[in-house]
């Protein structure tokens, strides 16, 4: 019988440390770490299947009480991001699901970052400012995830309590493939930093983009650069010895 499993992706900040988690559910086939159903193939099945509601509530539940194991076992980790989906966000019950696990597994609020994307946001735009505005008041972080890809404002971004911006990795993906059409990377850095966001660039792959990003001062990134997606096991031995400087870069 196949089993849900919870892999998390490294991210790194400018200081080198393992800062940030990003969760990955996954259906594991048995003997075969390889075959993982990624979430762009997994997630919209089970929305179609009604399922996404009980799965994310797993997720969100199992990536707080893991965090809050590490904290509670004196890991250095600071932040356990989770992926939102639109579904997720708009149902009834979202907040007091969230704070209800929370409170349930004990882990410290301002340790959980939820990432929304920006169709997510953008749609029902002053029930959104009203969700954000709850999340903010208990301390919980949120990011906007794949940036660039929507058609969020300006205003709503000055306006939405956000903590971070995060690049969408097709346009990270321009640094190595198009390099005369990086505008957009350097314009979000440069956005972001204006109205004192993180900003983090996902699905670096390649040490020139992590040059550029470096010299246009991203404040964190994630990818296979650093480390693909291990089980929590693993990831808990990297936060206790440190992360090999042989396998994973800083920012």
């Amino acid at each position: 019988m196949k089993e849900k499993t919870l892999q998390v992706l490294l991210v790194e900040d400018n200081a080198g440390d393992a800062r940030l988690l990003r969760e990955m559910f996954s259906k594991e086939k048995p003997d075969s770490f390889e075959l993982l159903v990624s979430p762009a193939q997994f997630i919209p099945v089970a929305e179609d299947c009604g399922l996404i509601l009980p799965i994310g509530n797993w997720v969100l539940r199992e990536a707080c009480k893991q965090a809050r194991g590490w904290v509670g076992s004196g890991l250095p980790l600071e932040t356990m991001a989770v992926n939102i989906s639109a579904i997720e966000f708009r149902d009834e019950h979202f907040l007091e699901g969230v704070f209800g696990i929370l409170k349930d597994t004990g882990l410290d609020p301002r340790s959980l970052e939820l990432e929304l994307t920006e169709s997510v946001l953008m749609k029902r735009a002053e029930s959104t400012e009203s969700i954000l505005k709850a999340l903010r008041a208990r301390g919980v972080q949120v990011a906007v995830d794949d940036f660039g890809t929507g058609y969020s404002s300006l205003s709503y971004l000055r306006r939405f309590p956000i903590d971070a911006l995060e690049i969408d990795q097709s346009f990270v993906r321009q640094i190595t493939t198009a390099p005369d059409e990086t505008t957009i990377v350097t314009a979000v850095i440069s956005m972001g930093r204006s109205l004192k966001l993180r900003v983090v660039a996902e699905g670096v792959e390649t040490q020139e983009e992590l040059a550029f990003l470096q010299a246009h001062q991203c404040d964190e990134a994630q990818g296979y650069f650093f480390s693909r997606p291990v089980p929590p096991e693993q990831f808990a031995k990297l936060l206790e010895s440190g992360i090999p400087t042989d396998a994973v870069h800083s920012i």
